[in-house]
């Protein structure tokens, strides 16, 4: 049996399956051919251990013998570490993989889900639409001049830039033809499918 384990909810409504963030962890290991288990934690009644290891009561967090790591970023670095496949070895190459995966955290995902959120309460004028805009104009013209992120190829931050721009809605600002066919990649990618059909699975199995 696998040390590493991916902890995510038992459960979830059918709008957030397949986006959960378990998914990113699965996603990693797949493409990495690193042996996994996923366990389950409720999704109702969070107990003192799920706080204990996730401490704002979320998922996913991932166990690696006596590492437990949560926040999905830190977890797919952690993978990252074991895999050349997710993080290039060499210095340049390993530097534009990490660059680009705080990136899409912290320069992307930071706006999108907070926009998102408002923008599914009904906040007609919620203040970050131009922000938004501004920061996937950005990414298309990166993806304009270049088919990955870095060192050439497919790496951790193609997989954490993917599925932050996933989000369909997220992406429905003008006409970004290089990043409509850069997620189309990534999300074909048969390490992706089988993670994502896994996850599905999962919290349809407990309806």
């Amino acid at each position: 049996m696998s040390d590493l384990t991916i902890w995510t909810y038992d459960w979830v409504p059918e709008m957030p399956r397949g986006f959960v963030r378990d998914l990113r962890l699965r996603w990693a290991c797949e493409e990495a051919g690193l042996p996994y288990q996923v366990k389950s934690t409720p999704f109702k009644d969070k107990g003192t251990e799920h706080f204990e290891h996730q401490p704002f009561g979320q998922a996913p967090w991932l166990t690696d013998g006596d590492i437990s790591i949560f926040e999905s970023g830190a977890g797919l670095l952690h993978l990252a570490r074991k895999s050349e496949k997710l993080m290039p070895r060499d210095p340049v190459g390993g530097a534009e993989a990490l660059q680009w995966t705080i990136a899409a955290l912290n320069s992307v995902e930071m706006v999108s889900v907070p926009w998102w959120f408002l923008e599914m309460s009904g906040a007609e004028d919620n203040g970050l639409t131009g922000w938004l805009e501004s920061r996937l104009d950005h990414v298309e013209r990166v993806l304009n001049e270049r088919d990955w992120l870095a060192a050439g190829r497919f790496t951790v931050a193609d997989l954490i830039m993917a599925d932050v721009l996933r989000v369909e809605k997220v992406r429905a600002f003008g006409d970004r033809p290089a990043t409509e066919a850069y997620v189309a990649r990534m999300t074909e990618r048969p390490a992706f499918r089988k993670a994502h059909a896994d996850q599905m699975a999962h919290f349809a199995a407990a309806d």
